[in-house]
């Protein structure tokens, strides 16, 4: 039965029906559709001009993407025609990674580049040398952002790190950390934010995840990256994810707030996911970057919000 929708949906594809692969897979029960059957409707969605339903799709199925050009291929297309262009870059490098030299995939690298230039100040260069690293700091009141009581100062507060323990604890991280967070640490390294809550569909109380801390780069204090209930000591100890660094505790046991760099690399602008350890290490997509998760929160669950595409 597979066999005969599959060919038939190819039979469309060709003829440029698209509403009829849509219809058709839509008829299929959600949990029946296996990722062949997603990769075709995110691939019609696309081809309908129906671009945040193509990424809410493709997004069902990212892990099983990760290998797979042609995943990164039709995620990054919808990004892009989303004038999303950084998430559509990091899709597009990791197609032309799994397959190289493909004219197509080269093609829209060549016009993503050209439209990050025309976003950019004259001084491209150092505008993005700089544009991250201020992200955080320019947008919030970081003298109100942290509620510094007791407990969060003795739990998670250090001292400014310098430029060589940054470069140590990337160094045992193997992971370069984000402008955005470095410069934001240097200000502040760790603490509990004052607004800690984040949308994150379904997870949480009223689709939100509640932070309990964000941990600061160091050694000194056991809630900081490389402490003793750190990132590298949790990945090894407790099987989190190794695709990137636990950088948040969330208040509910087995939850935490990780970067997630496996659509960038480990020297890219890593994504932040909510990594949930009592449901098989479920992954949720909270935010394309660090920055943007920071100004995403807020001071409680009540707020409206969009949920956000789980992977």
């Amino acid at each position: 039965m597979q066999e005969e929708l599959l060919e038939q949906l190819d039979t469309w594809h060709e003829e440029d029906e698209y509403e009829q692969i849509v219809e058709a897979i839509l008829e299929v029960p959600e949990d029946e559709r296996d990722y062949i059957l997603n990769s075709h409707l995110g691939r019609a969605y696309n081809n309908l001009e129906q671009y945040v339903d193509a990424v809410e799709v493709l997004s069902r199925i990212a892990d099983e993407g990760q290998e797979d050009p042609l995943w990164h291929y039709r995620i990054g297309m919808a990004y892009y025609y989303l004038e999303r262009y950084e998430e559509a870059k990091k899709a597009f490098e990791a197609s032309d990674r799994l397959e190289p030299e493909d004219e197509d995939t080269l093609e829209f690298l060549e016009l993503i580049d050209q439209k990050l230039l025309e976003e950019q100040p004259e001084d491209t260069a150092a505008a993005v040398e700089t544009s991250a690293a201020a992200a955080v700091d320019s947008e919030l009141d970081l003298m109100n952002f942290w509620d510094d009581s007791e407990h969060a100062l003795e739990q998670y507060v250090l001292s400014p790190p310098t430029d060589e323990q940054i470069a140590s604890v990337e160094e045992e991280l193997v992971f370069k950390l984000p402008a955005s967070y470095v410069q934001m640490m240097k200000l502040h390294n760790g603490g509990v934010p004052s607004q800690r809550y984040y949308p994150a569909g379904t997870s949480g109380a009223a689709g939100f995840v509640e932070v309990a801390a964000i941990l600061g780069i160091g050694r000194d204090k056991p809630y900081s990256l490389c402490g003793e209930q750190g990132s590298r000591s949790r990945v090894i100890h407790e099987n989190y994810p190794e695709f990137g660094v636990i950088i948040g505790e969330c208040t509910a046991p087995g939850e935490v707030i990780m970067l997630d760099y496996r659509p960038s690399g480990n020297d890219g602008e890593p994504e932040v996911v909510h990594v949930n350890k009592d449901q098989n290490f479920k992954v949720t997509h909270l935010a394309p970057d660090f920055a943007s998760f920071v100004k995403g929160l807020m001071a409680g669950p009540l707020v409206s919000a969009e949920a956000p595409i789980e992977d």
